[in-house]
């Protein structure tokens, strides 16, 4: 061979052994392990849907809207996805608002691509969170809708129809024939309480031993209790969630304010490292540190609400920003603490308490300025015959109807003022 030869040959080593890297980032790798979808699960709402792609990697992805039908695409790079998952995925729910279906197909090489299929226009966001609690990786997407529901105009509607249903009502409404119409005497001012039953979704809350969650037992006090509230003349309740899906302190907070709220109560079950901890607990705001202990843990721990619910730290709300500023809230503090009494004082008559007085800490759930806020954690999960207790339809009804009486103690005694 000559000299020329050998160095032609030299070069080509070189130049292939050069290239090599490049190539490997271009083409897929037949060697590389795709990353496993764990689960997906999918949370839908009158606010929005959320679907979840768990996996213990994160997901490399690229999401297109595209038109002419409505549709949502997610392309995930070197990830796999069992038929069974894939099976689970396309069952959407009839019942979901914004999501008609969802296909799962194999792209070139190792891309997966799911199409998500709409029922009108949406304002998606994506974003990934990292492992928490007993998740991994998980990749969100959120499927809002361009127009989000307003809740004002929701609970208005809801009043209507109740007014509506009532043949008293109507009666009382029409013209009586032959007689002078007297002009309406002005009626009180109906009162607004938001009903928060804590967690949902992702975030389930305390589990008891028997496996009960917190996030469906408060949902079903919550259910009864804003029955109880509607029921009374001149009053009215709002569910920051009525089914199981995660909503985010912040929106907690705004949509209380946005219903123009006289009273929010923020509902939990509560739970402990030892079992033989019991009792009902009312906590309100505090802007100078916890009075116990365990109250500073409690805060602590329903605050880190948001890291397992999920909330994209990318979006920029102001309203949300001013919503939880910590102003000077005096005046709120009071007015919780006078509500959190008169609750503690109704609880007593179903179950021990775990405190005799109302308790303070830094809930951010607790922070709209402008609105008397409690928390109450009903019982502890974490205790058996409490556990036992919270399972039991007709005991949660007895818990929603002494916080009614609760909430009715509060106004009767703290009427709320005229509104502009």
């Amino acid at each position: 061979m000559t000299r020329r030869v050998q160095i032609s040959v030299m070069r080509r080593r070189i130049l292939r052994a050069a290239l090599l890297p490049a190539a490997c980032a271009w083409m897929p790798s037949a060697f590389a392990a795709a990353a496993q979808i764990a689960s997906a699960r999918v949370w839908p709402a009158d606010d929005y849907t959320r679907v979840i792609l768990e996996s213990p990697t994160p997901l490399a992805h690229r999401m297109l809207v595209l038109k002419n039908p409505q549709r949502l695409v997610l392309d995930l790079e070197d990830a796999d996805m069992s038929s069974a998952i894939a099976a689970a995925l396309s069952r959407t729910q009839e019942r979901d608002p914004w999501l008609a279906g969802i296909r799962v197909g194999r792209q070139t090489g190792n891309a997966l691509r799911l199409v998500m299929d709409l029922k009108g226009d949406v304002n998606p966001q994506i974003f990934a969170l990292t492992p928490v609690a007993e998740y991994g990786y998980r990749l969100v997407i959120d499927i809002y809708p361009v127009t989000p529901p307003d809740p004002l105009m929701a609970l208005l509607e809801s009043e209507a129809r109740k007014h509506r249903d009532t043949p008293a009502a109507a009666a009382k409404s029409l013209p009586q024939p032959g007689k002078r119409n007297a002009p309406p005497k002005p009626a009180p001012r109906t009162v607004t309480v938001a009903l928060d039953p804590g967690h949902g979704g992702e975030d389930p809350g305390a589990i008891g031993a028997r496996g009960t969650r917190e996030k469906d037992v408060v949902l079903a006090i919550g259910r009864h209790l804003k029955k109880l509230l509607d029921a009374e003349p001149n009053m009215r309740a709002m569910l920051t969630r009525d089914d199981d899906y995660f909503v985010p302190l912040a929106q907690r907070v705004q949509k209380a304010r946005r219903v123009n709220a006289d009273l929010f109560i923020s509902i939990h079950a509560d739970a402990f490292r030892e079992a033989r901890a019991r009792g009902s607990s009312v906590f309100a705001l505090s802007d100078s540190g916890a009075t116990s202990a365990a109250a500073k843990w409690l805060a602590q721990k329903e605050n880190a609400a948001d890291l397992i619910g999920g909330v994209n730290l990318d979006v920029k709300d102001p309203l949300v920003a001013r919503t939880l500023l910590d102003l000077s809230q005096t005046a709120q503090i009071n007015d919780s603490l006078k509500a959190g009494r008169y609750m503690l004082h109704e609880l007593q008559e179903i179950n021990a308490l775990h405190k005799g007085a109302v308790e303070q800490a830094g809930f951010a759930v607790l922070k709209a300025p402008d609105i008397p806020s409690i928390l109450v954690e009903t019982a502890f999960l974490s205790n058996p015959d409490e556990e036992k207790k919270l399972r039991d339809p007709r005991q949660q009804r007895k818990f929603a109807e002494s916080m009614a009486d609760g909430v009715r103690r509060y106004f009767a005694q703290n009427p709320a003022l005229a509104r502009a």
